[in-house]
C-alpha cells in the first residue's frame, strides 16, 4: 500500500493547515497522514524520508509508507486518544532532519513522438514550445524517484521542467497503452499498465520496469535518479 496523492476523501482532518506548518488528517480508525508544508520539491521529500526513519522505531506501528511529501503511518491498533498521536507525529517532523536515499541511476531509452505521443500537441499549445523544444527540454532533465505506487513499480518523478508542466485532463484516455511516457502536473513518469490515464502521453518506453516474479520486482525505489534517453525521436 503507498499513499501517491495528497487528497483522500475518507480524510478527517485533525489539524488546520496553515503556512509552514505539517498538516495531519486521519483515515479510518489506525491510519494518520501527515503532509509536509510548503513546496512540492527535494527539500520537503528529504525530511519526509527522514521521518519515515524515524517513526520506524515506533512498537505501536504496524507501518509506515512514505508518499510524495507526505508519510502514511498505521497503527498495530485503533489509538485511543487521535489528538495524541497527532501531536507525536508533528514532533517527530519538527525533529527530522532531512536525509537524501542513496539510489542508483536508472536510464529508460524512449521513442518520443509518434503514435504514442497522442497529448504532445495539445503540450506544445498550452506552453507555446515547439515539438522539438518538448522533447529536448524533457530528456534533458534529471528526476528524482519520490514514491512508487498507483500502479505496480510506476515512479512519481520530480524534476521536470516548469516550461512543460501540463495539467492532468479531466478526462482520462480510457485506453492509454502501458509504457507511455507521460505528463501530469508536476510530474512525469511511465505507465505501468494499460488502461484509463489522465496523465499526458509524449513518447513511448519498452523497458521492463516491473517484474512480479522477481525478488525485487519495482525497478524504482524512492531516492533512485531517472534519465530519458531518446531512443528515436518521431516530430
Amino acid at each position: 500500500m503507498t499513499v501517491t496523492t495528497n487528497r483522500h476523501a475518507s480524510q478527517r482532518e485533525i489539524l488546520p493547515a496553515t503556512k509552514g506548518r505539517a498538516r495531519v488528517s486521519s483515515i479510518g480508525a489506525r491510519s494518520f497522514l501527515l503532509e509536509a508544508p510548503g513546496d512540492f520539491d527535494l527539500a520537503a521529500q528529504r525530511r519526509i524520508w527522514a521521518l519515515s526513519q524515524a517513526v520506524k522505531g515506533w512498537a505501536d506501528l504496524a507501518e509506515n509508507i512514505p508518499g510524495m511529501t507526505n508519510l502514511l503511518v498505521i497503527f498495530k491498533e485503533t489509538p485511543e486518544d487521535p489528538d495524541a498521536v497527532t501531536a507525536r507525529l508533528l514532533e517527530a517532523w519538527e525533529n527530522a532532519r532531512s536525509i537524501d536515499l542513496a539510489g542508483k541511476t536508472i536510464q529508460i531509452p524512449v521513442s518520443y513522438g509518434g503514435e504514442y505521443a497522442t497529448d504532445l500537441p495539445a503540450l506544445c499549445d498550452l506552453s507555446g514550445l515547439s515539438d522539438h523544444e518538448v522533447v529536448r527540454i524533457h530528456h534533458e532533465a534529471t528526476y528524482r524517484v519520490f514514491a512508487v505506487g498507483s500502479a505496480p513499480g510506476f515512479g512519481y518523478l520530480h524534476g521536470l521542467d516548469p516550461r512543460i508542466y501540463m495539467p492532468r485532463k479531466t478526462v482520462p484516455s480510457l485506453n492509454m497503452p502501458k509504457g507511455c511516457v507521460t505528463i501530469g502536473g508536476m510530474q512525469t513518469g511511465v505507465a505501468m499498465l494499460t488502461g484509463p490515464n489522465g496523465w499526458n502521453s509524449i513518447g513511448f518506453a519498452t523497458l521492463e520496469m516491473f517484474d512480479p516474479a522477481s525478488p525485487n520486482p519495482a525497478m524504482m525505489a524512492p531516492g533512485d535518479t531517472v534519465r530519458f534517453l531518446p531512443a528515436r525521436v518521431e516530430l
